[in-house]
């Protein structure tokens, strides 16, 4: 087999979920939007309702309707772009809770779903979707008569403890939910771990689900192995890659791993990542090609038969370090061609 192995343990999904269930004052819902940060949201999502989620959060209503049909009726499925346009009948059909973000979006809801349930996001300072504080005060008593199931707001910068922003969203939220008698959430993972202030109601814990900062007690999902499709020697002068980016200065055993940018393998990895055989790091040599990359073995003694991107020694966050951005974009660029192993769950 020439693609690569991604390994997703659902009882460390689960044992995420608990763990920030336990430090939650509230209920612990669950975000699989993206499809469930890139690693399945049926098996993802089938998990966590088994563990005892009952409220789940998605971003767009097409992924409330694969949500709904994979879990059946029970569960609240929160679509946090809303009602759009062409939503209605998914929306009604399907049960799905949209949660409401601007007079638009209100008037459409209402008018077409007489009734049935929805949210309302506000915006607290973040400035991406969400009523903002004029707004709000225009509709609020026209959306609370209504019985919304809850009323919720997101931070911008709660992986940053200290960041003057989240005690500045705080303080909004309290002011544009004084009064009410519904369910509130504010906090998705980074949220839960800045403490009960944060917690309101319903916590959203997403990242931290599945092995990413800002949890960092975090028990590993994902593992990522790439088979060795063939070794060669390679002499000083010699060159790896398109572009002749990596030159040998000493003789050098180079394996070609079976895996490349179509794969969800960053290009900017190119003469910098690593991967891991065992505990032991070898080098990225020339640059990552589309299904194909280049690794220094000539340490190792042996001609391996995989080498692994993602796991023990080098967790999703570290890739994410080398390559310049987020363990959120490793994980949902992870491709299609990977055979996927569900483990546990």
């Amino acid at each position: 087999m020439a693609t690569g192995k991604l390994t997703i343990d659902l009882d460390a999904l689960v044992q995420n979920w608990r763990t920030l269930a336990d430090h939650t004052t509230g209920e612990a819902a669950a975000v699989v939007k993206a499809d469930g940060y890139g690693l399945g949201i049926a098996r993802v999502a089938r998990a966590l309702a088994r563990a005892g989620v009952r409220r789940f959060f998605v971003a767009v209503a097409e992924e409330g309707a694969t949500l709904r049909q994979t879990l059946g009726p029970g569960p609240e499925i929160n679509v946090m772009s809303g009602h759009m346009p062409g939503d209605t009948d998914m929306i009604g059909d399907l049960d799905l809770t949209p949660m409401i973000n601007s007079y638009d979006q209100l008037l459409r809801h209402l008018e077409s779903l007489p009734g049935a349930q929805f949210g309302i996001q506000l915006d607290t300072g973040m400035n991406r979707l969400g009523m903002e504080a004029a707004e709000w005060s225009a509709l609020r008593d026209i959306a609370v008569a209504q019985n919304p199931t809850l009323i919720m707001s997101h931070l911008a910068c709660s992986d940053e403890p200290d960041h003057p922003m989240n005690r500045q969203q705080l303080d909004q939220f309290h002011a544009m939910t004084e009064g009410l008698q519904l369910p509130r959430s504010l906090a998705a993972t980074g949220g839960i771990l800045l403490g009960e202030d944060y917690h309101f109601d319903i916590t959203r814990p997403g990242i931290g689900l599945y092995g990413g900062r800002p949890f960092e007690a975090a028990a590993p999902v994902v593992r990522l192995d790439l088979p060795v499709i063939q070794t060669r020697d390679l002499e000083p002068g010699e060159t790896v890659g398109y572009g002749n980016t990596w030159t040998a200065t000493e003789p050098t055993r180079v394996a070609t791993v079976s895996g490349g940018y179509a794969d969800g393998i960053h290009r900017i990895l190119t003469n910098r990542g690593q991967f891991h055989f065992g505990a032991t790091p070898c080098p990225i040599l020339g640059r990552v090609s589309m299904d194909l990359i280049g690794i220094d073995v000539t340490h190792l003694g042996t001609d391996p038969a995989e080498l692994t991107l993602i796991g023990e020694h080098q967790p999703i966050d570290n890739v994410a370090d080398t390559a310049q951005t987020i363990g959120y974009e490793i994980l949902t660029s992870l491709g299609a061609r990977y055979d996927r192993r569900y483990s546990g769950g």
